[in-house]
């Protein structure tokens, strides 16, 4: 008998998760470890936020699947690896040995400069953080003066929360918000100027001021401070961009150029064979890998098939990340940005197919459930 640890449930598990049956008759042990009873799928956050979606909608019952195919479930945080010991911390004290490790513990949000009073506040992950800053907008939009919602990053997160900010006040409040975007330097910087303009025209029709004029310095007690000024929105979203969980580096892992745990073709550390990992916490050494939800689901058979290969004793395989990917941007009012290749559009059809491919994507995993 072998222990499979798994540090974290999310999207490029969930295939080891759906068969725990399988290395549990083939003599393993699988323990499970994860903060919530529950993995919300980050591509479906911002719908929900604005009401698209229901956080069932959007949410895997990680705990139930794993006990019922009769594996472990330990609700806690992994905080260090000793890859020498086998073992794994959690936030509890807790010491879990493991034969084999594989790592989906995901990313944060790399804005340090938060400071004092953060009732306010909200980070785009964990994305059980929306259903709180859900209330506090329709809160904000009951109230009979004007609000204003700040959104700091000028990414497809922030994108995407901006838009369904507005949706959710649309449907739910009273008096519309203000709403900024702080773009830092540029919307969208990283992607071609046909998506960016799209982008815009979107914001535009749904009165969301886009400030592309400099990067936040600090959120103290609330305030945006931004090029010199104070700007002091009721609320704040920091959608800043993703970095992978810190616990490689501090616990004396190899970590690639964002800090995540550097592995091997066959998504295994290049020091310690025993440990894989997939998703935004990993640096994929043959290439760097843009941190989106497609590889966590292009990894899922490669991960399950290499730890349970692992456990057994049989030959690994390598995983190959693929051609170009699709890209979809849920704008909050009823359209997404769709863009593939050479090929860009916004419009009904292409929320359509986003809502289409999540829906999917969740029923396929919460089938587990039933």
């Amino acid at each position: 008998m072998g222990r499979l640890v798994l540090a974290g449930g999310g999207h490029a598990h969930m295939t080891i998760l759906a068969h725990i049956r399988d290395l549990v008759r083939d003599g393993h042990e699988v323990v499970v470890i994860q903060p919530s009873d529950f993995h919300y799928y980050s591509g479906m956050g911002p719908g929900m936020l604005g009401l698209s979606y229901s956080p069932d909608d959007i949410r895997f019952a990680t705990r139930y699947v794993v006990e019922r195919q009769g594996g472990s479930f330990v609700r806690a945080k992994v905080t260090s690896i000793d890859a020498q010991e086998r073992t794994v911390t959690t936030n509890s004290g807790q010491v879990i040995a493991y034969d084999v490790l594989s790592c989906n513990a995901g990313s944060f949000i790399p804005f340090d400069n938060i400071h004092g009073d953060t009732a306010n506040v909200f980070t785009v992950k964990p994305i059980e953080r929306l259903q709180e800053a859900q209330r506090a907008v329709v809160s904000l939009c009951a109230a009979r003066t004007r609000g204003h919602v700040a959104v700091v990053g000028g990414g497809p997160a922030a994108l995407e929360i901006a838009g369904n900010v507005r949706r959710l006040a649309r449907h739910r409040g009273r008096h519309a918000p203000r709403i900024t975007l702080f773009a830092g330097r540029g919307l969208l910087g990283r992607l071609p100027d046909k998506i960016r303009d799209m982008a815009r025209q979107s914001l535009s029709a749904q009165d969301i001021d886009i400030r592309e004029d400099g990067y936040v310095q600090e959120i103290r007690d609330g305030a945006v401070l931004q090029g010199g000024m104070t700007h002091r929105p009721d609320l704040v979203f920091v959608a800043t961009g993703v970095r992978p969980s810190r616990i490689f580096a501090e616990s004396g892992l190899p970590t690639g150029p964002t800090g995540g745990l550097l592995v091997n073709e066959r998504l295994q550390c290049v020091e310690h064979p025993e440990i894989f990992g997939g998703g935004d916490c990993i640096d994929f050494a043959p290439q760097p890998l843009d941190k989106v939800g497609v590889y966590a689901v292009r990894e899922n058979p490669v991960l399950y098939r290499n730890v349970r290969a692992s456990l057994n004793g049989k030959r690994l395989m390598a995983f190959d990340p693929g051609g170009s990917y699709l890209l979809l941007f849920n704008m909050g009012d009823d359209t997404a940005i769709f863009s593939k290749g050479p090929f860009a559009f916004r419009n009904s059809l292409a929320f359509t197919l986003k809502d289409f491919i999540d829906r999917r994507f969740m029923r396929h995993f919460q089938a587990l459930e039933k």
